[in-house]
């Protein structure tokens, strides 16, 4: 690629770019480049000029010289407009960041106070679910205590149940024996009775029938 047309890509280039600085400066860099490479050109046409023997080789490398020299002005030219064109398009993207950045400015103030707002409210609900689960726990301690006090109760309850069982056996095994010993002391009597009338048979008989 000639470096003729490079350089006019390069200056394509500055008068597109739209920033950051760093760009233009790096874009800047590469054109003082192909300056400084035409002015090395010039001077070795130059000196090829003085060198030369016939004056018509001189004067057309001569005439070469001054056409790059000129062409080497209107690329000053050229660039520097280029340069301006880019420094205005990077000082409108800067302003206009700027009045974006105040808006994100705006924006995140809202935000904050969105954000506040919302944590108060987080807060608020928390208490309040923090307030609830104190009380269910509170209920859950009396149901507890009534539960502990309802069990003593059936304890108690069981305790006595147990005891009137017991008492109930004793008496039960009481009337057993006692329903036995009235069996036992009829069975005597009977006894006794039967005894009785034998004897007194026996003595009727001794008496009525001696010789029996």
């Amino acid at each position: 690629m000639a470096p003729e047309i490079e350089f006019q890509e390069i200056l394509k280039d500055i008068r597109d770019c739209s920033g950051p600085l760093g760009a233009l400066t790096e874009l800047n860099t590469k054109v003082k480049e192909k300056f400084q490479q035409l002015r090395h050109r010039i001077q070795e046409l130059e000196q090829s000029a003085k060198e030369q023997d016939k004056e018509s080789e001189k004067q057309a490398l001569l005439q070469e010289v001054e056409n790059h020299k000129k062409q080497m002005l209107s690329n000053q030219t050229s660039w520097r407009k280029a340069n301006l064109t880019c420094k205005i398009a990077i000082d409108n993207l800067e302003k206009a960041e700027l009045l974006q950045g105040g808006e994100l400015v705006r924006h995140r103030r809202t935000t904050k106070e969105n954000l506040a707002q919302t944590s108060s409210s987080i807060t608020e609900s928390l208490m309040g679910i923090s307030r609830m689960m104190s009380q269910q726990v509170q209920q859950s301690e009396e149901a507890m205590q009534t539960l502990v006090t309802s069990s003593r109760t059936i304890l108690d309850a069981n305790e006595e149940f147990k005891s009137m069982s017991g008492t109930i056996q004793l008496g039960r095994k009481l009337i057993t024996k006692y329903n036995r010993r009235e069996l036992t002391d009829k069975l005597l009597i009977f006894l006794a009775l039967a005894l009785f009338l034998a004897t007194v048979l026996y003595i009727v008989k001794k008496r009525l029938f001696p010789f029996l």
